[in-house]
């Protein structure tokens, strides 16, 4: 078995493992992302009987869901996933984007996933170089396009995701793997006390909740992952990324002002931004502000 340091040095093995890897990590996000909003509802229904005092009778009573069980069957038929027809990619596109039993069409929202995740690990290599930090650099990546998913799904940023992130985070710039831990562990208080401050000052003026606590602990972890200095590019592409989205919604879909749009799509992509070009856009912000 070739050693780290050969895949390093060999850019057709290294690039052919990326890509094999993060098609199976992408598979496995699908699976994240459809199931782990469901164990948490799941979750949350249990401790509201529990506080209520539901007798265990009148309890609802599901099959208990986790990222392993049930085995994955067609939503339609309840045909069972063989193994060949879940490889990432091409399983989809051998079986016509069909089930192999009642022929319903498989979203192809799937195969993207699993796409875009090997995309970006594969552009995250070149970008950052063949590194150990770059590849401890790829679970921050598939993390993010996780959370960009679910929450555009459920408008959720789960604790199970955003806090193991950030403490990985922290005990990688330890190490000084991305950045040194002082500025790691300066982003991970300043990224969450930002948004805090933020969404207090918002709901005092105005009584109304303008960001969920998720978006804090994300820019948390995007800060002890990348360091402080990265994190007033990290707001203000996020925002100005969210506003175009938004006012484009709002003129060309009749999205209503009411309507909540989930922020932390917008901080995953510019987290993902900074991480590729932090040094140019730290190296510009701070000659920008005369340091």
């Amino acid at each position: 078995m070739p050693t780290l340091e050969t895949i390093l040095s060999t850019p057709w093995l290294l690039y052919t493992t990326v890509v094999f890897v993060s098609l199976c990590i992408g598979s496995f996000l699908n699976v994240v992302i459809l199931r782990l909003p469901k164990m948490m509802q799941q979750d949350w229904r249990c401790q509201c009987e529990e506080f209520l005092e539901v007798p265990e009778e009148k309890r609802t009573t599901n099959t208990p869901i986790t990222l392993s069980t049930p085995a994955s069957t067609c939503p339609t038929c309840g045909h069972k996933i063989k193994p060949w027809e879940n490889i990432p990619v091409f399983s989809w596109l051998m079986l016509g984007g069909k089930c192999s039993s009642c022929k319903t069409k498989i979203s192809a929202r799937y195969p993207i996933i699993e796409a875009v995740t090997a995309a970006a690990s594969v552009i995250t290599v070149c970008l950052l170089g063949p590194s150990e930090s770059t590849l401890w650099a790829l679970p921050l990546i598939w993390a993010l396009i996780a959370l960009t998913v679910i929450d555009l799904d459920t408008q959720l940023l789960p604790d199970n995701i955003t806090l193991p992130l950030m403490w990985l985070g922290l005990v990688l710039n330890y190490f000084g793997v991305l950045t040194d831990f002082e500025s790691a562990f300066w982003g991970a208080i300043a990224g969450y006390l930002s948004l805090w401050s933020v969404y207090w000052l918002f709901r005092l003026v105005t009584g109304k909740e303008g960001m969920g606590h998720g978006d804090f602990k994300l820019l948390a972890a995007l800060g002890a992952w990348l360091g402080w200095q990265v994190l007033p590019a990290v707001i203000l592409i996020s925002s100005l990324v969210g506003a175009i989205v938004g006012i484009s919604l709002m003129v060309f879909r009749k999205h209503g002002r009411e309507v909540p749009i989930p922020f932390g799509p917008y901080l995953a992509v510019a987290g993902i931004i900074c991480l590729w070009f932090g040094d140019g856009i730290i190296g510009a912000w701070f000659g920008f502000l005369g340091v």
